[in-house]
C-alpha cells in the first residue's frame, strides 16, 4: 500500500468519524511516463524581462537556470 492510499484512507476515516464526505485527493501534475509527480518537483512560469540575467535568488551572480526560483526550493 503506498503513501498516497494510506492518506486517502485516513481521510476518509476521519471524514466518515466527523459525518461528512472524505475531500477528494489534491491533483498533481503527471511527469513522463502518466505516473504522478511530487508537488515539490513543479515549477511555476516565470516571466523575466529579455535583457534581465540576473539570478533572482542571488542577484549578485548570472542566472544558470537552475530553476530554483520557480519551485518550492526542494
Amino acid at each position: 500500500m503506498t503513501d498516497d492510499e494510506i492518506r486517502q484512507l485516513v481521510r476518509s476515516a476521519i471524514a466518515t468519524h466527523l459525518g461528512g464526505q472524505a475531500p477528494a485527493a489534491p491533483r498533481v501534475p503527471p511527469q513522463a511516463g502518466g505516473q504522478p509527480a511530487h508537488v515539490a518537483f513543479h515549477r511555476y512560469p516565470l516571466v523575466r524581462s529579455d535583457g534581465d540575467t540576473a539570478c533572482l535568488i542571488e542577484p549578485a551572480v548570472t542566472c544558470n537556470h537552475c530553476g530554483y526560483c520557480q519551485c518550492h526550493g526542494h
